[in-house]
């Protein structure tokens, strides 16, 4: 039987569902941990598509688990569907035109992330209900706050992502290409300092600056600087200064801190510093702090057996195709910002003769389509090179506990920059569906491989074993619990 086609088949069938998913979500635009319409929206089209579903897992109100067919392996597939505050936009539009001033918008494309995910298990399911009873299990995992709580790393601290064989997942991107190398771990504290108010003219001995306390953390911090490793990252925002009156000594004032470092084990130790830090400026300045553990979220560990499964039915399925008006909305949109022309994909970044290539194949896409469009309408190659990317993503703390394996799938036009109101218009349009559709597609095909050789399992658990043999340090401490 051919599995693959009729799974294929089973996605497209449900296409107006999905998309209709990715639509609702696009237009409720819920931040972090308030996703309630989002999480109720997928757990009731779950339960009618025949999934076993679980709310509120890991004590995380908005998280949820819908899994189908019994046995090993088990695959999970991973969706978010969190929003970005300020970014409301209309769909579709050339312009910064929001639905609701200084709403929030999905400018990282989770409506869609999430719309692919549920695709990919839809397909799964037809695929296990064909082989019959105990070949496998698929879980879709709904992963709020990755915006803003890393719910993954909490998920993984309760020993979650243990329970699969391989984890598989997409991000909407500029491009479409199999993801790999490393990105940064990061943790936030938030440090309330107290003092005691005074007349600063009056009676200023009297007084002990909570502002003053901040002011010497950051100082100290800057010190520190040069004696962390050169791929760490330590920023700060200081989010109440005590007030308007500079002639009040402030009693209260907060700082908020990020630290990162492109190994978790490493910023757990930095992060420990600079906790040392707050409490020699509280010392100094005669204040308290209270501390605050906001999230954390480790690095990606790579697998390369599960992106070649991944490329390689990338490769036979090919990429999504567009419309001319399609291709002429996206050609306008890439007017509109800065970084059109660079050239797309991780790979890009770290080797010159990849990112001419890459360039290569833009050109002659673009000549494909008359030079209207800006969509990169072609498949990367597989880049297999060393590669790191700055930024954080809590799929690092799945990849730490089991074999994961991610894709891009080009839901805006090439250098549209992220979180931006052109991602939120862009993710609102079919240009938008046809990325989510065919990421699930992609996810489906590699899936159906996994559970129909398990070789390619043992051979990515090998390749596991191997790269986290250090041991995984979950960064979110056993008392934290995951907040707004």
């Amino acid at each position: 039987m051919d599995y693959k086609s009729k799974s294929i088949a089973e996605i497209d069938y449900h296409k107006k569902i999905i998309t209709d998913v990715a639509d609702r979500i696009w237009e409720y635009a819920e931040l972090s941990l308030r996703e309630y319409k989002s999480c109720e929206l997928y757990c009731d089209v779950l339960k009618k598509e025949g999934f076993t579903v679980e709310k509120g897992i890991c004590n995380i109100p908005t998280a949820f688990s819908a899994s189908y067919g019994s046995g090993k392996p088990v695959v999970g597939i991973l969706a978010e569907y969190d929003a970005l505050s300020g970014l409301s936009q209309e769909a579709g539009c050339l312009s910064q035109e929001p639905v609701i001033q200084g709403g929030s918008g999905h400018g990282c494309g989770h409506n869609l992330l999430g719309a692919g995910a549920f695709a990919a298990v839809i397909g799964i399911k037809k695929y296990l209900e064909m082989v019959g009873d105990n070949k496998g299990t698929v879980i879709l995992y709904g992963c709020p706050g990755e915006e803003g709580c890393a719910s993954k790393a909490f998920m993984a601290r309760d020993k979650e992502w243990q329970k699969l064989d391989a984890a598989l997942t997409w991000h909407p991107a500029d491009c479409n290409e199999v993801v790999t190398g490393s990105s940064n771990s990061c943790i936030q504290v938030r440090y309330t300092f107290h003092g005691i108010a005074s007349h600063a003219s009056g009676a200023p001995d009297k007084g002990r600056s909570a502002l003053d306390g901040v002011e010497l953390m950051n100082i100290g911090v800057q010190f520190l600087r040069e004696h962390m490793s050169d791929k760490a990252r330590v920023h700060y925002a200081i989010t109440d200064a005590g007030g308007v009156s500079p002639n009040v000594v402030q009693p209260k004032a907060q700082v908020l801190y990020m630290v990162r470092s492109n190994h978790v084990a490493e910023a757990v130790e930095l992060q420990k510093r600079v906790d040392k830090i707050a409490k020699g400026a509280a010392l100094m300045t005669e204040t308290t702090f209270d501390r605050e553990f906001v999230d954390g979220l480790s690095d990606t560990v790579t697998n390369r057996t599960l992106e070649k499964v991944l490329y390689k039915n990338f490769e036979e399925l090919g990429v999504p195709t567009y419309t001319d008006e399609e291709l002429e909305f996206a050609k306008r949109l890439s007017e509109t910002y800065e970084g059109f022309g660079e050239a797309p994909g991780i790979g890009s970044d770290f080797d010159a003769d990849y990112a001419e290539n890459a360039q290569k194949l833009r050109a002659e896409f673009m000549e494909k389509c008359s030079g209207k469009s800006g969509m990169n309408g072609f498949l990367l190659p597989h880049f297999e090179g060393d590669a790191f990317e700055p930024s954080s993503t809590d799929v690092g703390d799945v990849s730490w506990n089991c074999p994961t394996a991610q894709i891009h799938v080009a839901a805006w036009p090439n250098g549209c920059p992220g979180h931006s109101w052109q991602n939120v218009s862009s993710a609102g349009t079919s240009i938008g569906h046809k990325s989510a559709i065919h990421a699930g597609k992609v996810l489906c095909l590699a899936a159906i491989d996994l559970y129909e050789n398990h070789e390619i399992l043992q051979e990515a658990k090998k390749e596991f074993d191997k790269r986290t043999a250090s041991g995984y340090v979950c960064p979110i401490p056993m008392d934290a619990v995951a907040s707004i």
